[in-house]
């Protein structure tokens, strides 16, 4: 039956709505969503929006994962980040596209939780808590960067580990109906293209280069 809703899925959410990368649409068809939300939500796993996993953090509806996906045109042996851990679905999604994945999660009982979760799993993600604003420094550069949360400014330090090349997807904007789905491409040491590909409602990236706390974040 998960066969069937995520098959369901790739085509009334996904291709439908202009979802093209097959490579997108061939891991996300392949990914257990209903492992990644809470059990009793797990009939509701391939609704077409986000659904709540705790700790004030949502799992994005299938369509945004697969456009931001899409957008930073992840390649068999990418080097990845995924700011914004939260159950681990998009890290998951990207590991089964055939990316080594860094991901980060502020919040640790969320970042233990998708650690132990997606080793369970078998997918090959390391796990850091700790705030995403910032990075990682190590390994970075990286051949794509996303963020699953909206930051008030493109964080610097994202900017400064993308690859020559690079593409970093990131919501950005100061209000829940407000928010740019951004993609910032590095052309060379200090060039980018910035294009915006969507208006988008993300929970807030809380951090050094984020919003200061969940209260003093995005509002309305």
């Amino acid at each position: 039956m998960s066969e069937e809703l995520r098959r369901r899925m790739v085509e009334d959410q996904l291709v439908r709505h202009g979802i093209s990368d097959r490579r997108v649409l061939d891991a996300m068809g392949r990914v257990p969503r209903e492992a990644f939300v809470p059990e009793a939500l797990a009939s509701s796993a391939y609704m077409d929006g986000p659904l709540s996993i705790g700790g004030g953090q949502t799992i994005s509806q299938p369509y945004i994962v697969a456009r931001m996906l899409e957008a930073a045109a992840i390649a068999p042996g990418d080097r990845v980040l995924d700011v914004g851990t939260g159950s681990g679905y998009a890290a998951a999604v990207a590991a089964e596209m055939g990316a080594t994945i860094c991901s980060i999660e502020r919040d640790a009982a969320l970042g233990e939780a998708a650690r132990a979760r997606l080793q369970a799993l078998g997918y090959d993600v390391a796990v850091t808590v700790g705030d995403g604003t910032r990075g990682l420094e190590s390994p970075a550069p990286f051949d794509a960067i996303l963020v699953a949360a909206a930051a008030p400014t493109v964080p610097e330090a994202l900017r400064a580990q993308l690859a020559i090349g690079g593409r970093l997807v990131i919501p950005v904007g100061r209000t829940r109906q407000g928010q740019e789905l951004r993609r910032i491409a590095r052309r060379s040491a200090t060039e980018f293209d910035d294009i915006l590909l969507e208006m988008v409602a993300f929970v807030p990236l809380i951090g050094h280069e984020g919003w200061p706390d969940a209260s003093g974040g995005i509002g309305g």
